[in-house]
């Protein structure tokens, strides 16, 4: 494994996309032993912070410092969200470009002794004698006399040691790519690890291997996780992404300050959060209620005493004498009242934002005349509105049966490769089966937020023998637009974008291609419930989906109307799961 000295820094990083500002200001120094966990709203720039220091991008300001072992140039591992395996090797050698750079070690070191054994020159000799020396120390570094058992072990690990090596990259599932680009950074045994949602399409062997990993790993290693369980077992530090908003006013709008770095797992930086948050809006409750009273203050003390009553005596000296302690006191009171206000009103802390927040899967019941979820309490009985019935999908999925009832809650769950997906799209009729049958209750709908975003795809120019200018601007479909398209202009009219709180205002307007690899699956996710489906089948859905979306997603479960039928690996999910379960054996 790497040396514990190399060392990665960001300092003053800025980046935008177009006019889109994605980072400000960023500063943050990953230490070389512990892992350090990135999280944070899809679009905040988690990602592109890897792709900076993986030198994929340019920064617009700011400067990044990654050092190697003893000041060298660092071998940097950066795993993608979207796997990139070239499709025409086979699995073998793709295994042999990640470990390229340790075989050449030890090419090295056999030309060095070599040319030490049968050289005559001296030179030559002295030349070898370093060469040697230092292939051998790096070597020994990086481990490389065991490397065929690490790919072994490394295959095992990630549950892809059944497959052929033989076998072209090409005929791999999307999952078995993942977990292989997966393998062949950990293999290549970086200075610096960079991995960007490692967890996705693990099952709970592969995640424990990854962990002890990346626990182990003696480097810097940043993280990029969805992932609670894993982020509270492996993250060591965590820099959260977010500007922070600050409680005190400026011109009567919210000022926000830089990245957020916090030293404990993710469950406590929640709590820590929840706390700060409470505090700050129980301090606005307490100031306005003092406010409020301040200024009824400043209203009712133009008086004292009894105002109405006539002094005891009749003299002009003594109600002269009445009139003037009472004026003095008036003033003095209605000073410190006046005072006091502009104080608090100055220093007062401004109301807490409005948090984007997921609106819930029935935000668009009711809505309109075409949403129907809603109507399936109607049906009643426990009849099963969707069944499948023994079914099966060669070398797929082994034959399977499941009864959906009106308002079920299904988990399916299972190792990598066993079929869940598969299942999912059995039911919603994209996959025929094998064997077996699948029945649906007429006039029940199945709706399937898959893995892989499936979006609109806007028309090219060359679609048109003379584009207009409208048709042009086609070609780079907004998220408003493609949602649009998507569902069709009238029902979009009815159940905007902004319904379900998936996207925040400034990205309905940006192009789809602009959008992170988080926010495209939000607004696939948004397309699908603008007419929920009375059977809502959910493919690993909090892949690539923020933490705190990921939570209230989940919390959203239960107020469905419908049916829910969910397929993960999410540990955190799994244990607080309490519905139905199925788990599939392969």
């Amino acid at each position: 494994m790497p040396a514990s000295f190399a060392h990665l820094r960001f300092d003053g990083v800025s980046v935008s996309f177009n006019t889109h500002r994605v980072l400000t200001n960023v500063s943050v120094t990953v230490p070389a032993q512990g892992v350090t966990g990135i999280i944070g709203e899809n679009g905040c720039g988690k990602s592109t912070l890897l792709r900076l220091a993986a030198g994929l991008m340019p920064v617009d300001a700011g400067t990044i410092t990654a050092v190697g072992p003893g000041g060298t140039r660092p071998r940097i591992g950066f795993l993608p969200q979207t796997p990139q395996i070239v499709p025409h090797e086979t699995i073998e050698q793709t295994l042999e470009s990640a470990i390229a750079y340790l075989r050449s070690i030890t090419r090295t070191i056999e030309q060095a002794a070599t040319l030490l054994a049968h050289s005559d020159s001296a030179s030559e000799r002295t030349e070898a004698a370093e060469a040697y020396a230092t292939a051998l120390e790096e070597a020994e570094r990086l481990n490389v006399w065991d490397i065929d058992a690490r790919v072994d072990a490394m295959l095992d690990g990630l549950g892809l040691s059944h497959l052929p090596r033989h076998r072209p990259t090409s005929h791999l599932s999307g999952g078995q790519l993942s977990r292989l680009a997966l393998a062949c950074v950990l293999l290549s045994s970086p200075d610096i690890l960079l991995l960007d949602e490692p967890t996705n399409h693990l099952d709970d062997a592969a995640t424990d291997y990854l962990q002890d990993m990346v626990s182990h790993w003696q480097g810097p290693v940043l993280i990029v996780s969805h992932d609670r369980s894993f982020l509270d077992t492996v993250a060591t530090n965590l820099v959260d992404l977010d500007p922070r908003p600050l409680p005190h006013r400026q011109d009567d709008a919210i000022e926000y300050n830089g990245i957020t770095r916090f030293s404990g797992t993710y469950s406590d930086y929640l709590q820590v959060q929840r706390d700060e948050r409470r505090r700050w809006a129980q301090q606005y409750r307490d100031e306005q209620a003092e406010l409020r009273r301040l200024k009824d203050a400043v209203h009712d003390s133009h008086s004292v005493g009894h105002g109405h009553e006539i002094p005891r005596t009749e003299s002009r000296a003594a109600r002269k004498f009445y009139a003037d302690r009472n004026a003095k006191v008036v003033s003095r009171r209605v000073t410190n009242a006046r005072s006091r206000l502009a104080t608090l009103q100055q220093q007062q802390v401004s109301k807490p934002p409005r948090e984007l927040r997921f609106a819930g899967f029935t935000a668009a019941t009711g809505i309109g005349n075409s949403v129907t979820a809603g109507g399936l309490g109607e049906l009643g009985g426990d009849n099963a509105v969707l069944a499948a019935s023994n079914v099966s999908v060669s070398q797929r999925l082994s034959t399977v049966s499941l009864a959906i009832e009106v308002r079920d809650r299904w988990l399916i769950t299972g190792a990598n490769g066993v079929g869940k997906s598969t299942l999912l799209q059995v039911l919603v009729g994209e996959l025929p089966p094998t064997s077996g049958r699948v029945t649906r209750l007429d006039g029940v709908r199945v709706g399937l937020l898959t893995q892989e975003t499936r979006l609109p795809s806007p028309p090219t120019t060359q679609q048109w023998e003379r584009p207009s200018a409208s048709q042009k601007n086609l070609v780079r479909w907004t998220a408003r637009r493609a949602y649009e398209q998507a569902v069709g202009i009238d029902r979009a009219a009815e159940v905007p974008l902004s319904t379900f709180g998936l996207l925040a205002a400034r990205d309905e307007t940006r192009v789809v291609t602009e959008l992170s690899v988080g926010q495209q699956r939000r607004l696939a996710l948004a397309i699908l419930l603008a007419n929920p489906p009375e059977v809502l089948l959910l493919d690993e859905p909090t892949n690539h989906l923020s933490l705190r979306l990921v939570t209230e997603l989940e919390q959203a479960i239960p107020d469905y109307p419908g049916a829910i039928v969910v397929a993960s690996h999410d540990r955190w999910l799994r244990n607080t799961w309490q519905g139905k379960r199925l788990h599939l054996a392969g």
